[in-house]
């Protein structure tokens, strides 16, 4: 991960940061076109109570490298506490998180990064998750809605998720 995409990550409690490349010529060189960042955050009472049954048991499903994955849809429904995940009916996609994220441990902070390669998530980019499983049958920790564009095929975009406690 490039440093300017790291700083885009520092500030604030929950931000979130796309990076939007043409193709992949651009992704490979590190050239995007747009970077946008966005903050805020519902966290989901299913995201909320499996934190609690990982941090206080031996059971519950992580939200790490092998486990976590972000999601995209296409759906602009106002966040709420008591949804379940991602609420697009058809243009919606969890991705699996890159080498090395998420991230944790210093800064009471953890952030998770996923790229969307030039076939994946070819739609408009409305609301964010981040899921410990791939579907919305997985506990989702969160949901953003905001809209950011729609990606074409061709594009790769990469979504970063910080959430910082304290």
């Amino acid at each position: 991960m490039n440093k300017e995409f790291m700083e885009l990550l520092k500030e604030g409690k929950v931000e979130w940061a796309v990076r939007k490349f043409e193709n992949d010529e651009a992704y490979k060189t590190n050239t995007p076109y747009e970077v946008a960042r966005f903050d805020g955050n519902v966290m989901l009472n299913e995201g909320i109570n499996e934190l609690w049954t990982i941090v206080c048991s031996a059971s519950g499903t992580d939200f790490d490298n092998t486990s976590a994955y972000l999601g995209v849809g296409d759906d602009a429904t106002t966040e709420a506490a008591s949804q379940t995940g991602l609420s697009a009916v058809t243009n919606k996609v969890y991705v699996a998180m890159e080498s090395g994220f998420p991230t944790y441990g210093t800064s009471q902070k953890a952030t998770w990064k996923s790229s969307f390669g030039s076939a994946i998530g070819n739609h408009a980019w409305a609301e964010f998750t981040v899921a410990n499983g791939n579907s919305n049958g997985a506990k989702n920790l969160n949901r953003k809605v905001s809209a950011q564009g729609t990606k074409t095929a061709g594009q790769t975009w990469e979504l970063a998720l910080s959430i910082t406690l304290s």
